[in-house]
């Protein structure tokens, strides 16, 4: 039997040193992006999705080989397992067949098949099952059975247990659950019908077929609320003479004496008991898929959306749109300290808009405002085009309309509240939406994850599943930018490699105590925070500050003095690095030999050349060279919008079938899936990202139903 390293080796197509090299590393406590960064020689230079990959693979294989042992000891224990079944039970390669291999032996809740059981009927059945060459007809053997005592009145009776018997031996049988899944996942229908008489968002699956092979993830998710929210019924369909066949192949010998009573059996075991297990396990099996396919886009659309590049040092004003309530506004420095707040009512007529027209044109002379964060929540358009009218007068300055999707959550929050107590729930609301703009990821870390909007059917998920997923998510954003230790939120801090929320707290508290960190080696200084700990953190660390500058690159501590000795091998200090005078070195390193340079420094090629990068942009933020987020100045209105006309747009969300187009009228467009790209794709995230600029045709708008199609491929 192949090992789980092996397993997963010949999956991921990895050496299996390197995969051993992994769970080694994973088993010692490391996590995935101190593996990713700082441990490539090891693994082969894997990156951080591929290893959350590996990680998951494993937590599965180890589950079932779990699973595995305790079936197999509990069908011991009843004295019935065989070399056979262990090495079957062995083989398993997934959960199902595993217990496919233990329902007959499963303790189970009375049925009809234990009632004949104490019935005295077990012999009759069997006997008509082997069907043996002097097998006798059923109802002679039947009548051996007659036990008005135990309620077998009648040959009938005797009959009616047996066929009990064998029917739940047909939904037990391994081998055909194992075919009929093969059947049904390859030919099976998903039919879906209304359940009443109403309109609904689900109108389109009120006649709905599509083959199980060929469902689409956000088919099955839609299908499950439509039904739960009581608007369809849904079924699976499947050819039961097929399926039949398929047992009865299995199970009788044609021209067995027991033959028709057989056919009578399995018929009744595969249309009471098979045919619905199964139907809820091919569900199951879709749900599951479904499920994970719309966690993997949540994640994929979550990375490009907390690392949007950040708009530094600018002073920002944030607008919080409301009715009733008015519209809260927040000014923060460059910092994301707040300056100024005041709440404004725009929507309520001409005059309270020129008032709020006033205060904001005062606010924005007050305090150099530079860009304006929008929230795109209730009353965002009225806010928006507001803003646009008062912009005429403010020249320099423009605005950006950002998601606010889980600002209410932060803001009515405990962290909010500790951050911000002298503010009121909306105030502090207007607070994150100005430093959203500022730095997208400082602040969206204090979200959790599935709050932030950028998924489908993300509350019908399985939670642990979706947190754990986008927990990973952001724990290898937040790594891969790297820390400042001097500046860092507890919420940053818990995200970072090795850290957590104790931990996070106290390093703020050391800083609030004693004064800014001055060093990397200065946080083994508080509670808490370990070896262990200092290992797998200190490369995701910055400290500006620091007298050595590798304290503010990605350089783990661990490899300073290989660092220190290739800049030797170069002619290089480390004053140089901080002066900026390196330039070359990359061209001395590879006239010298990278080779050569590695194994003088005690390192691999992998660390090498990483070293190398660092030490040529200390300090560099890998955000800063994806595209600029677009700013604007005046409001298009969806009326204005014309068939043919290209405009410019931010990608906000890519889903199964298309992707979400911010094009500067409030309300997204739609690029279909067969609106993206000349070739063909199977997903929108083939091509796009959350963040990405693009340019875009309008194909049609339905004001009514505030509908925008657009095209890209057709834009250029």
């Amino acid at each position: 039997m192949e090992s789980i390293a092996q397993l997963i080796a010949e999956e991921i197509r990895k050496p299996v040193k390197a995969v051993e090299n992994v769970i080694a590393l994973l088993d010692e406590g490391c996590t995935i992006p101190f593996i990713a960064r700082y441990r490539k020689e090891a693994h082969g230079a894997m990156d951080d999705t591929s290893l959350r990959a590996l990680e998951d693979r494993l937590k599965y294989l180890r589950n079932l080989a779990a699973r595995k042992e305790e079936i197999i000891k509990s069908i011991e224990e009843q004295g019935k397992l065989t070399d056979e079944l262990k090495a079957e039970i062995e083989n398993a390669k997934t959960l199902a067949e595993a217990e496919d291999l233990y329902r007959p032996y499963k303790q189970k809740r009375r049925t009809r098949a234990t009632i004949a059981k104490e019935k005295g009927l077990e012999n009759l059945a069997m006997i008509l099952y082997l069907q043996a060459p002097n097998c006798p007809k059923p109802e002679e053997e039947a009548k051996k059975y007659i036990n008005p005592g135990k309620g077998v009145e009648t040959v009938e009776d005797a009959l009616a247990g047996a066929s009990d018997i064998i029917a739940e031996m047909v939904s037990d049988n391994a081998e055909i659950r194992k075919q009929l899944r093969n059947l049904m996942m390859k030919d099976s229908l998903v039919n879906s019908v209304a359940a009443k008489e109403e309109d609904s968002v689900y109108s389109m699956y009120y006649r709905f077929t599509q083959p199980v092979s060929k469902i689409a993830g956000h088919q099955v998710l839609a299908l499950n609320r439509g039904e739960k929210e009581g608007f369809l019924k849904v079924k699976i369909e499947t050819d039961r003479d097929k399926a039949i066949a398929i047992i009865e192949k299995k199970m009788i010998n044609t021209g067995s004496r027991s033959e028709n009573f057989l056919k009578g059996a399995v018929a009744d075991g595969y249309d009471r008991l098979l045919a619905p297990s199964m139907e809820n396990e091919i569900r199951g099996v879709l749900t599951e898929t479904a499920s994970e396919g719309a966690i993997h886009n949540f994640a994929l659309n979550l990375k490009p959306l907390l690392m949007q590049p950040p708009v530094k040092g600018k002073v920002t004003m944030g607008l919080d749109p409301g009715y009733r309530m008015g519209c809260k506004v927040a000014v923060v420095d460059g910092t994301g300290k707040v300056l100024d707040t005041a709440v404004v009512y725009p929507t309520l007529g001409e005059g309270k808009k020129a008032e709020a027209i006033r205060i904001l044109s005062a606010l924005i002379k007050k305090h150099g405002v530079e860009h304006i964060a929008i929230g795109n929540g209730t009353a965002s358009r009225e806010t928006e085009s507001m803003t646009a009218e008062m912009l005429k007068s403010c020249p320099g300055v423009s605005y950006m309309v950002v998601s606010e999707a889980g600002a209410s959550v932060y803001s009515a929050s405990k962290l909010a509240a500790e951050e911000f107590p002298q503010y009121d729930v909306n105030l502090r609301s207007a607070v994150s939406i100005a430093r959203r703009l500022q730095d997208p990821l400082a602040e969206l870390v204090k979200i959790e994850p599935k709050a932030i909007g950028v998924g489908q059917y993300q509350h019908d998920m399985p939670q642990k599943r979706l947190e754990e997923s986008l927990d990973g998510v952001v724990e290898d954003c937040v790594n891969a930018v790297g820390v400042d230790l001097n500046t860092a939120s507890p919420s940053l801090l818990k995200r970072v490699s090795g850290l957590n929320a104790t931990i996070a707290k106290n390093i703020v508290t050391y800083r609030e105590e004693n004064g800014i960190y001055t060093s990397r080696k200065q946080v083994l200084k508080v509670p808490k925070l370990g070896p262990k700990a200092y290992e797998q953190c200190a490369g995701f660390l910055r400290v500006v500050e620091s007298k050595n500058v590798l304290d503010n690159t990605g350089v783990h501590p661990e490899s300073y003095e290989a660092a220190e000795k290739l800049l030797a091998i170069c002619g290089y200090t480390l004053d140089d690095v901080k002066n900026g005078n390196i330039k070359d070195l990359a061209k001395k390193v590879d006239a010298y030999g990278e080779g050569k340079a590695a194994e003088e420094c005690g390192i691999g090629l992998p660390t090498l050349k990483d070293i190398i990068k660092e030490l040529m942009k200390p300090g560099r933020d890998p955000r800063e060279s994806l595209p600029a987020p677009i700013f604007r100045q005046d409001l298009l209105d969806l009326k204005d919008l014309k068939p043919g006309m290209v405009l410019s747009g931010t990608v906000r969300n890519v889903v199964d079938f298309g992707a979400f187009v911010d094009i500067g009228v409030h309300q997204d467009g739609l690029v279909h899936i067969s609106e993206i790209a000349d070739r063909y794709i199977k997903h929108a995230s083939e091509v796009l990202s959350v963040g990405d600029n693009v340019k875009v045709v309008v194909l049609d708008v339905n004001e009514a139903k505030k509908r925008i199609s657009l095209s890209i491929k057709q834009a250029k």
